[in-house]
């Protein structure tokens, strides 16, 4: 009996040890998977980037001469006519400056009326010694002194008229600085800039002074962005785009690419390329120098079959560990790593890139399917070719217990296994 005792004492410790072992073990719950439809309709590419609105073409007024401004004649948000005086530089010692001009011109002449008459005196002496020399009245020294007179005169009547010329030349340089003291405006426009005040003195001698910025035309803007060097490949002229501005919250403008200029922009070792957009502005909403938040529609489908992005990404946690022996997941697309070290995307055929996404099988575990695809827009992706049809459902995620969840926020060694949280990738996300 005592024996009896013994083993049936082991029998129940056996069975209340099984009996915590299997009620109080981790037990886990079956996976659940979160699906999404394929759908039929539109995906757009766009290429966002930052730009600065400015005036179709916009005219910098300056002085050809320096001098204190003594008047203005606009002022900002002036509309003014080609030809309209805009602004006045003190003429008083441009004025001084002619009459001086005008002085030595004068001086000039009567030297030349004082030359020729000399030349006219001298022609006549030489004249009367080549008479007497025939006589034999005057000496051949004579006679040479008289030709060498007439010369001289003649010589220096070429070097009045020089003077003439030159007075001349200064009297012009000296009334044209006297009309360009008045400053007027090249162009019809609107004055969209003012530099300077009446009374500061503006200088001319190694640059122009910028006094105006007048805009052309301000019902036909344009947009100056900045688009990277990894974008600029699908831009080209006439290409739409929208645009906001802070200035009109909710409101969106339309314009159209004008131009892809091929001159880079080279900041910190980033290149960027200056597309400008144009724009029309009749109501005058658009102010230059506003900052345009830029979309271009790269490239747009119409009534395609499209996935969502969240069904690429996706790759469950068996898919991974048995995947992963010599290939590597990187956002639900297989790369294979070369000898190189460097990784080579895969692709099928010249439509688009290969994918592979997650559906239900027949047994209801997840299968992986292999689709071609084209351009996105960030949520949706169109498919150009794979095994897949509108309305099927495909796996986008793995569902989560709030506990789960919850665990996965605590800091390491507040619920975590090994003090370590549970990455997306872990999830099956």
């Amino acid at each position: 009996m005592k024996q009896i005792g013994i083993i049936f004492g082991f029998v129940v410790a056996g069975l209340a040890i099984g009996g915590y072992v299997v009620f109080s073990g981790e037990r886990k719950d079956p996976v659940r998977y979160r699906t999404a439809e394929v759908e039929r309709g539109s995906v757009m590419s766009i290429v966002s980037a930052m730009g600065t609105i400015n005036p179709v073409v916009s005219v910098q007024v300056g002085t050809q001469v320096s001098g204190m401004v003594k008047s203005l004649h606009a002022d900002f948000n002036t509309r003014v006519k080609a030809g309209d005086t805009v602004a006045v530089i003190d003429p008083e010692p441009f004025r001084a400056r002619r009459e001086q001009a005008a002085s030595n011109l004068d001086m000039a002449r009567s030297n030349v009326a004082r030359a020729k008459s000399d030349l006219a005196q001298r022609k006549r002496e030489r004249d009367r010694v080549q008479a007497l020399v025939e006589q034999q009245f005057v000496s051949q020294n004579d006679v040479d002194m008289a030709l060498t007179n007439y010369e001289s005169a003649e010589a220096q009547l070429r070097v009045v008229d020089s003077q003439v010329r030159q007075a001349e030349a200064a009297l012009h340089v000296a009334e044209l600085e006297l009309r360009h003291t008045v400053i007027r405006s090249p162009v019809d426009g609107i004055v969209v800039a003012r530099n300077v005040e009446v009374g500061q003195t503006v200088a001319a001698s190694f640059a122009t002074p910028n006094l105006f910025l007048i805009a052309l035309d301000l019902t036909k803007m344009q947009v100056d962005t900045n688009v990277s060097e990894s974008d600029i490949g699908g831009m080209t002229e006439g290409k739409g785009a929208t645009f906001t501005v802070d200035a009109y919250p909710g409101k969106q403008f339309s314009g159209m690419i004008r131009q892809v200029r091929l001159a880079p922009i080279i900041v910190q070792n980033v290149v960027t390329y200056n597309v400008v957009l144009a724009v029309e502005n009749r109501d005058l909403l658009l102010k230059p120098g506003m900052t345009a938040n830029v979309s271009i529609i790269v490239a747009q489908r119409d009534q395609i079959v499209k996935v969502p992005n969240a069904a690429l990404r996706f790759v469950p946690a068996q898919s991974v560990r048995t995947e992963s022996h010599g290939r590597e997941d990187l956002g639900g697309k297989y790369e294979t790593r070369t000898t190189s070290g460097k990784s080579s995307a895969s692709s099928m055929g010249s439509g688009g890139t290969s994918r592979t996404i997650w559906k239900f099988g027949m047994s209801g575990e997840p299968e992986p399917l292999m689709i071609d695809t084209g351009i996105s827009d960030g949520l949706w992706t169109e498919v150009v070719s794979g095994p897949i049809t509108e309305h099927e459902k495909v796996i986008i995620g793995v569902d989560t217990s709030r506990s789960e969840r919850q665990s996965g926020e605590l800091p390491p060694g507040f619920g975590n296994s090994g003090g370590q949280r549970r990455s997306p990738r872990d999830r099956g996300f």
